[in-house]
């Protein structure tokens, strides 16, 4: 028994912080949400800032698999790194941003609502399955377990190109219902 353990540990190095950082981001984030704001500091600046890292990812992400269908893996492993970099930041700025501001509602009526709510529903899910999937395809890539990782990697890229291009949507439909 102890060998399988070893040996679930030497293919999934770790595992165990993997899944925790993918529960405690999100129960984090959420319970962020209940909290009183904390007063007299003005982060509103900040969604630009954090849709526009949103995008860089995107970008970054794209690159990056251009860079490895030609062969280029040290690009592409800068160009990854780039981008879990961004998401980090991402994640830093929007908690200090919610921490000190309340949530804007969205402002438009009719189809454009369900629209709204659909990508924001969709981004909001995906951006907490796609931790684990992020996690564990870079871990796989640094130790070397390419197979497994383009393996996963092939569901991760979509998945986390699309919280990021959403996450630029969500703010450019949401922009002008701030105050």
């Amino acid at each position: 028994m102890a060998e399988h353990i070893n040996l679930i540990e030497k293919k999934e190095p770790y595992k165990k912080l993997i899944v925790t950082l993918s529960i405690v981001i999100p129960v984090v984030v959420a319970i962020l949400f209940g909290m009183p704001k904390v007063e007299g500091y003005d982060f509103s600046f900040l969604p630009p800032i954090y849709a526009t890292i949103n995008g860089l990812t995107a970008v970054m992400l794209i690159s990056a698999v251009i860079a490895i269908r030609n062969g280029k893996r040290q690009l592409h492993e800068r160009l990854m790194k780039t981008a879990i970099f961004l998401s980090a930041s991402f994640l830093v700025m929007y908690v200090i941003y919610h921490l000190t501001s309340e949530s804007t509602p969205f402002g438009g009526q009719g189809t454009i609502r369900y629209v709204y709510f659909f990508i924001l529903i969709t981004h909001i899910l995906l951006s907490i399955v796609v931790i684990p999937f992020v996690l564990f395809t870079f871990v796989r890539a640094l130790s070397g377990n390419f197979e497994r990782h383009r393996k996963l990697a092939r569901i991760t890229f979509p998945l986390w190109l699309y919280v990021a291009v959403t996450g630029v949507v969500v703010y450019l439909m949401i922009s002008p219902y701030y105050s």
